[in-house]
């Protein structure tokens, strides 16, 4: 986890995509319309040759996406890689990849939810990758929105503006500078003591978690494992982003209300409900690369220091 971290050349006209399907099943039209939204900005995308295939819930066989995640990743004729979208099953193939030279081919892996299996991946091997959105959001949109103009300035190398939002009632204010970890909690969660794990002993974290569809008492399971075992003391920051599908309860009616007794003690900026997650306009972010994190009275903001 000290090593120096490689962040992915930028794109340019005529950049190879590769689009995969590492864990759930997608619809044909989607990942079409995505690719449609790619050539309109100047790449070439190219369907990895399973990536529409479907093994009961999974896109294809584990032999088949790792087959094309291999390709995607290490051949030099891609120069980043779009996961269609999350589901399960990126952790199968954990294991293969972290077998592979990929700090030779770096590029950025493009993708969230389930996706975090494979950005934890790419942290343990020293690459930034892309928290961003997937194939159906891309297609939906056109790629005219903020979100996909976003990912679009980052793969180009362009600057871009901080993340913001506004500044929730429970949250705490401070700032602080590290490197940003994160993404899906389920996943994260499930890592934990794994070689993929890339959390629970760094010191110099900004951590990030969404979630979607868990109910209040896995969540708040998960967030007393990070606190026992001390991860959170040792986290610069904390940015809770959307927790979808949440179900209130008559003692939390909402999971910012659950979770802000279990932060409230550890002396860091704590962010509440941002744009990150499983809502209409997942932000794109640098994960494994370095932010400064803001949350003052009305703007919670972070910026890249790439």
């Amino acid at each position: 986890m000290t090593r120096q971290f490689l962040i992915p050349p930028p794109l340019h006209q005529g950049s190879r995509i590769a689009i995969a399907s590492p864990a759930g099943a997608v619809d044909a039209d989607v990942v079409h319309g995505a690719a449609r939204v790619l050539t309109s900005w100047g790449f070439i995308p190219e369907i990895m040759p399973h990536a529409l295939d479907r093994y009961g819930s999974f896109a294809a066989t584990p032999q088949d996406r790792l087959s094309d995640m291999t390709e995607a990743l290490t051949s030099p004729r891609y120069d980043a890689v779009l996961c269609s979208r999350g589901g399960f099953g990126a952790v199968h193939l954990l294991e293969s990849l972290s077998k592979l030279p990929l700090r030779d081919f770096p590029k950025w892996l493009i993708g969230y939810s389930d996706i975090t299996a494979l950005h934890c991946l790419m942290s343990s091997e020293g690459i930034a990758s892309l928290h961003a959105p997937n194939c159906r959001h891309i297609a939906e949109t056109g790629g005219t929105d903020p979100c996909s103009q976003r990912l679009r300035a980052i793969l180009n190398g362009a600057p871009v503006s901080p993340v913001e939002s506004a500044t929730h009632p429970l949250a705490i204010a401070g700032s602080a500078t590290g490197v940003l970890r994160g993404g899906n909690f389920a996943v994260l969660s499930s890592l934990i003591s794994t070689p993929f794990d890339t959390i629970t002993a760094t010191t110099d974290t900004i951590l990030f978690l969404e979630d979607i569809s868990e109910p209040i008492y896995k969540v708040e399971r998960m967030l007393h494992t990070l606190r026992l075992n001390g991860t959170l003391r040792r986290l610069r920051g904390l940015i809770f982003g959307q927790f979808t599908n949440y179900r209130p309860t008559d003692l939390y009616p909402t999971v910012e209300q659950m979770i802000a007794p279990l932060v409230g003690d550890l002396g860091i900026p704590v962010a509440f409900d941002f744009p990150v997650g499983h809502v209409s306009c997942n932000y794109p972010l640098m994960v494994s690369a370095p932010v400064t994190l803001t949350v003052n009275a009305h703007t919670t903001s972070i910026i890249s220091s790439q």
